[in-house]
């Protein structure tokens, strides 16, 4: 008698937690954390870093409509428009298995978008579904973008969109960590309490009235980067027109701009990660690979956003 074997399909990376608000912090004019409760919390993963997770907000149905299964996504594009969920990517803050807890830092911009609008007026107990990883899966690290390899300096940079994001890096980098960290935002209060290593500076800069987004980050990173980073001369031609080249179609209004190194060891001087708005982080990846003349497997740069355009999904 034969008998067939069905192997068992692979634990996905991410699934959908049904969960609720606990509690709503505001930390400062511009960051509101929102902590998260859920029956089956206990299995979110805990790989940390940058995490990136989805926040499924609420439409007229609530979640009604919201699919559950491994494949949320492609029978969540399949539903009608009307049915279908806004969701919008955030960064894990912190994870507490055993208290079934999770903490997610909002940037606030009014009502311009659906997630600042939500999370601007979230109250415990409102529901919310999050998108998040699965301890148990081999994949659990997928959505990290954190990759430095053996760097002996890191470069975290970005505006308040990214500062979430730096902050947990920050607190879960080795203690002997070396390096700088320059986050630019909205009000001189919004400089949040972070426990970074002993050897990496963290630099809150506030924008003053009238500039852009970039204007007081662009100028720091370049100065400081001058100062601390050792150009990696031993690139060959090749290597090194294929940098330009890249760094030259990095164009914020050309598709996504998301390009992460893979995670591999790279013995030299100094990582950069990148987050913001894409037209300034598309200025500093050019200057750190063309100018600075960085290895471009070391420069990790997202664009998490576009000035003049809607929240993207």
């Amino acid at each position: 008698m034969l008998t067939s074997v069905v192997e068992a399909a692979p634990r996905p990376a991410y699934r959908s937690y049904r969960t609720s608000v606990a509690r709503v912090r505001r930390l400062t004019p511009t960051f509101t954390r929102v902590t998260f409760t859920g029956h089956d919390l206990d299995g979110f993963g805990t790989a940390g870093l940058d995490q990136r997770v989805k926040v499924v907000l609420p439409n007229a149905a609530g979640f009604a409509h919201f699919p559950d299964g491994d494949d949320w996504y492609r029978a969540w594009r399949e539903l009608p428009a009307e049915q279908r969920n806004p969701f919008r990517t955030y960064t894990v803050r912190a994870v507490r298995p055993a208290e079934r807890e999770v903490d997610i830092d909002f940037a606030l911009h009014g009502d311009l978008g659906p997630a600042s609008a939500w999370a601007g007026a979230a109250a415990p107990g409102d529901e919310i579904v999050l998108i998040g990883p699965d301890e148990l899966s081999p994949d659990r690290t997928s959505g990290i973008d954190f990759r430095p390899g053996a760097v002996e300096t890191v470069l975290l940079a970005g505006d308040e969109t990214a500062a979430p994001a730096i902050c947990a890096i920050l607190e879960q980098l080795p203690r002997d960590a070396a390096g700088i960290a320059i986050i630019e935002v909205p009000h001189p209060d919004d400089a949040i309490d972070v426990r970074a290593p002993e050897g990496v500076e963290v630099r809150w800069l506030a924008r003053a009235a009238g500039d852009a987004h970039g204007d007081r980050l662009i100028p720091v990173v370049r100065d400081w980067v001058a100062r601390s980073c050792t150009p990696d001369d031993e690139l060959a031609p090749s290597e090194a027109a294929l940098a330009l080249a890249d760094a030259e179609r990095a164009d914020p209004d050309d598709g996504p701009l998301w390009d992460v190194p893979e995670g591999r060891s790279l013995d030299g001087d100094c990582y950069a990660w990148l987050a913001g708005e894409a037209t300034v982080i598309t200025t500093l990846r050019r200057f750190l690979v063309r100018e600075a003349r960085l290895d471009r497997r070391r420069v990790a740069f997202m664009g998490y956003w576009r000035r003049g355009r809607a929240e993207l999904e």
